[in-house]
């Protein structure tokens, strides 16, 4: 798999199921709301996240390059299997795409290290040009 590390530092969060969405949330390039009847889980970039807002924050994302196929299998299976075994956590997303894997920025190294000796590449998320103005 190819893998793309996004920039930000992001933060998962736990808020009341019956809330909506807070403005802050979605601030950022990437972000993902989760509605069940027990939580609202959001995962943002850290540094939106109010002081008062319970959340697990430290968290780097890696993007599997996509689209995805719906009927492939094994994509997460071939991610998590060499992380588990190294002792490193993670944070699974998918949307309709593709995947995306969240692991402890504390442990990022590790696990890059880890995925591309799994034989997956990894590669820095591409910036917007600027432009002068």
């Amino acid at each position: 798999m190819i893998l793309v590390l996004l920039s930000e530092r992001l933060a998962v969060c736990r808020l009341d199921p019956q809330i909506p969405v807070p403005a802050w949330a979605s601030r950022s390039e990437f972000y993902s709301a989760t509605r069940t009847p027990d939580e609202l889980s959001v995962v943002c970039a850290e540094f939106d996240v109010p002081p008062d807002v319970t959340c697990e924050p430290g968290w780097r994302a890696l993007r599997v390059v996509g689209p995805l196929e719906f009927s492939l299998t094994g994509v997460l299976e071939s991610l998590a299997r060499p992380l588990a075994e190294a002792g490193i956590s993670l944070f699974a997303l998918s949307t309709y795409d593709t995947d995306y894997v969240l692991v402890k920025a504390s442990r990022l190294e590790e696990a890059l290290q880890v995925l591309i000796g799994s034989g997956h590449q990894v590669q820095p998320q591409e910036q917007p040009p600027h432009t002068a103005g």
